[in-house]
């Protein structure tokens, strides 16, 4: 059976249960917050942020949520991301924990700088 097809971050949001749909737009709320030029779209299937190249892209999964800004945000950030997850392009934050959101924030931010040539 197919993945469905979403169009927008909303369509994204919706198909998860009330809670997490509530921690994705808090998440969403902080991008926005971070780069407020960046057009929303999906790409990869995922919520993602867009400013003249990709900026970051989010994901929910069974136990965490990804958070995807690059390889080179990983580096610049691996001192603040230890005890997270990471690989080369991206890091898992647990949805068992307070979800990083000042992290995140600066996280894209510097994206938007760096990447996206502001």
């Amino acid at each position: 059976m197919p993945k469905p097809t979403y169009t927008t971050i909303d369509e994204y949001i919706a198909q998860y249960d009330p809670a997490l749909q509530t921690l994705m737009q808090e998440v969403r709320g902080t991008i926005r917050k971070a780069a407020p030029d960046a057009e929303e779209r999906i790409s990869w299937g995922m919520p993602t942020f867009w400013h003249k190249h990709n900026v970051v892209h989010f994901a929910m999964n069974k136990s965490h949520l990804g958070f995807y800004p690059g390889g080179e945000a990983i580096t610049h950030f691996a001192d603040r991301l230890e005890g997270y997850k990471t690989s080369k392009g991206a890091v898992q934050f647990p949805l068992a924990k307070p979800m990083p959101l000042e992290l995140i924030a600066d996280i894209t931010k510097w994206q938007v700088k760096n990447v996206a040539g502001e």
